[in-house]
């Protein structure tokens, strides 16, 4: 036989196989027991441990400016503060006031019934597509400056 008939027959035995139920004695098979878990509480503190800070905060009183903070019990990830924002020019910020506040200025007119003439409503359409188009020229095809002569792995 050659390698391709047998993958063949493989196949052909995993379709016929698809609807099939899988073997009720399956379901029936013991659980491995090192796979139990103990049920007990959580592990508690040892008494020596708790006896000997107790017995150097006797002993030394100063001992409470000397000792490393103890930590939680939940102990967990806290991320660092997030960089800031980057500082955004006049005219990037000009093209996402036109972005946004032309919609807004339709919208809000139209909720408080406001009189709409003509202008208006072209100066607020034409500052929401004046704004994203400005948005897309400026964002640029190229790398970010500063970033040397390497651009990495070009495909």
């Amino acid at each position: 036989m050659t390698p391709q008939s047998d993958e063949d027959e493989v196949w052909r035995q995993i379709v016929a196989s698809f609807n099939q139920t899988a073997e009720p004695t399956s379901a029936v098979q013991p659980w491995p027991e090192r796979e139990n878990v103990p049920a007990e509480d959580p592990p508690q503190p040892v008494k020596a441990e708790a006896e000997a800070p107790a017995r150097l905060h006797e002993e030394d009183p100063d001992t409470e400016e000397r000792e490393a903070p103890v930590a939680e019990e939940d102990d967990h990830y806290v991320p660092p503060p997030p960089p800031p924002l980057p500082k955004m020019d006049s005219g990037t910020r000009v093209a996402w006031l036109a972005l946004f506040g032309g919609p807004a200025y339709l919208l809000l007119a139209a909720l408080l019934s406001w009189p709409m003439d003509g202008w208006i409503v072209f100066a607020a359409i034409a500052a929401f597509i004046g704004g994203f188009v400005a948005l897309i020229v400026r964002m640029g095809d190229g790398p970010p400056p500063g970033s040397g002569w390497d651009d990495g792995a070009v495909i």
